[in-house]
């Protein structure tokens, strides 16, 4: 199995991903902590947070972790990202260099597409999963709609997924869900409630098992 089979076997095997934006260096770790208290084990760090090397960097050191690069526009912030330790790389975009580029490094890649002509382009560029972004507007119904066509495909709305909404998101046929700062808050992380955080990641981790 490749480096990259297994991270999208383990992004499968626990369905959520924890999107850390805008936290604070300092308060980074003690966020994950909380997060992996809450049952959560997959970790996608935006590109644009500050610091957002060191995060992953240090992230990667923990046990039991599977880390990602998120927010990636291009091929040197993924080769950056890559170099640090992430093991797989988001995009809010298709970028079919950068597809190719995580393949060559054996790091899953995750472009971003709302389109059906757009989806098609990443599946055919080699992308194994594919994020829809944002899944807020369009809803559940979309990505059902989309697997209608294109059912060999695992998709991953990320923007607009709730807790609310998980459980639609997961019955429409999402393969897995990216969750922004519900989760990974930055006033919590300010204000040091890990607990609150650990608490919303075992909501989370509770109605996605229950699918």
């Amino acid at each position: 199995m490749t480096r990259r089979d297994d991270a999208l076997r383990k992004i499968g095997q626990e369905k959520v991903i924890a999107i850390i934006r805008g936290i604070d260096t300092d308060h980074a770790g003690k966020t994950i902590e909380a997060l992996q208290e809450g049952g959560i084990s997959c970790l996608e760090i935006t590109m644009n947070t500050a610091g957002a090397i060191d995060v992953i960097e240090q992230a990667c050191m923990r046990e039991g972790l599977l880390v990602g690069a998120g927010t990636v526009l291009d091929l040197d912030m993924a080769r950056a990202s890559i170099d640090a330790g992430a093991r797989f790389v988001l995009s809010p975009i298709l970028d079919e260099k950068v597809i190719e580029y995580c393949l060559s490094r054996d790091v899953l890649p995750v472009p971003g597409v709302l389109t059906p002509t757009e989806l098609y382009r990443a599946h055919e560029a080699g992308a194994p999963l594919i994020k829809v972004f944002p899944a807020g507007p369009v809803g559940p119904r979309y990505i059902k709609d989309l697997l209608g066509p294109f059912d060999a495909m695992k998709l991953m709305p990320v923007g607009g997924v709730s807790l609310e909404n998980v459980a639609q998101f997961m019955e429409a046929g999402a393969f897995a869900v990216g969750i922004g700062s519900y989760l990974a808050n930055p006033s919590l992380a300010n204000e040091g409630r890990w607990k609150e955080i650990a608490r919303r990641a075992k909501a989370f981790r509770g109605q996605v098992d229950a699918r």
